[in-house]
């Protein structure tokens, strides 16, 4: 195995091992920070229910609150659910389509910082090391002497 008996080979893993922390540590924040903020913009969207005068006035404000299950629990009326189930599964749908556009980003970013400087660094090694052997001397060939 090349890595084995490159010493250099294994320098590129070490730095390349070592790239990476950075990289998930930046990652892993990213992820953190949208997903909250997605997380609180979906839960806002689904405890918020939009009533008619009519429905305020019969009441219904005090059984529709929370979530649509807590609410149904809660006795909110059909109507109302059924009103406000549209908007809510748009919600839950834009939810989705942000976490797939922060993984698809991060999928990127990865690529960009990390596989893309690795395939870098190991190309201008290969350049390094084939400039190298052309330049070594060639071996020194013993003559010996004839009598």
């Amino acid at each position: 195995m090349a890595w084995r008996h490159n010493r250099w080979v294994r320098r590129w893993l070490v730095v390349i091992v070592f790239w990476a922390v950075p990289v998930a540590i930046v990652a892993v924040r990213e992820i953190q920070d949208e997903m909250s903020y997605n997380i609180v913009d979906r839960d806002r969207a689904l405890t918020t229910w939009q009533l008619t005068d009519a429905q305020q006035a019969a009441g219904d404000a005090a059984r529709c609150h929370g979530k649509p299950d807590e609410a149904r629990a809660a006795g909110c009326p059909a109507d109302v659910l059924a009103a406000n189930a549209p908007r809510q599964q748009d919600a839950i749908a834009e939810f989705a389509l942000r976490r797939r556009t922060l993984f698809l980003y991060l999928w990127h970013a990865f690529v960009g910082y990390w596989v893309v400087p690795a395939a870098f660094i190991f190309a201008v090694g290969l350049v390094v090391a084939g400039i190298r052997r052309a330049l070594r001397r060639p071996p020194v060939v013993k003559r010996t002497v004839q009598h």
